[in-house]
């Protein structure tokens, strides 16, 4: 469901309108597959693929590579001198061998997430390294979280926040739908003073 101020994507004839709105990514999705475009990708890259339809008439192929290894990381033994390799997934099999390298509280979470998939040829001695490192860093109260670019929404409230500490979760959704729903320049939405005019306005 798109917002009421948002044009519908089916509407938007050149790639430098496109990236002037926010767009959420199953709107991407459903466009792409109308069009015959590859869907399987990150939302920006979904964008990048739209814009060259729209400029070219031209239908892009994905970038995607196919993994070269074989190795099931579902169903095989892992030790830590096991190599990652562009077959890695993350799985209950993985989860279970770093539960036992380094305890109940391990998690999946993005930093670690990134970290695997960037590092083929590494071992899995190098990834618990890893997050171990990691699970250090977040046990530090002043310590934030690296937020993906993909995911301005968590980096809007963040920032919001950080500029607003008085006001609620509300507010900011508020402010954030007033954003999102605001075209661009730059296909940016982060943060700024002027969104709180959204909380004059009638909710």
């Amino acid at each position: 469901m798109t917002d009421p101020q948002r044009p519908d994507i089916n509407s938007i004839h050149t790639s430098e309108e496109l990236r002037r709105w926010y767009w959420l990514k199953a709107e991407l999705v459903v466009y792409c597959r109308q069009h015959s475009i590859p869907y399987s990708a990150g939302k920006f890259e979904l964008i990048d693929r739209i814009a060259h339809y729209l400029d070219t008439g031209e239908i892009p192929r994905s970038r995607r590579k196919r993994a070269t290894s074989t190795f099931d990381w579902a169903h095989e033994t892992l030790t830590l001198d096991t190599v990652i390799t562009d077959s890695y997934r993350n799985n209950e099999n993985v989860r279970a061998f770093m539960v036992r390298q380094v305890g109940t509280g391990f998690r999946f979470h993005m930093e670690f997430m990134a970290w695997m998939k960037a590092n083929n040829g590494k071992t899995l001695r190098d990834a618990v390294i890893a997050w171990q490192k990691m699970a250090n860093k977040r046990a530090d109260a002043n310590h934030q979280t690296k937020i993906a670019h993909h995911n301005q929404y968590n980096q809007y409230l963040r920032d919001f926040f950080a500029n607003n500490p008085a006001l609620t979760m509300k507010e900011a959704r508020r402010c954030w739908l007033y954003k999102r729903s605001s075209p661009t320049e730059n296909g940016g939405h982060a943060y700024h003073p002027d969104d709180l005019i959204a909380l004059e306005q009638e909710p």
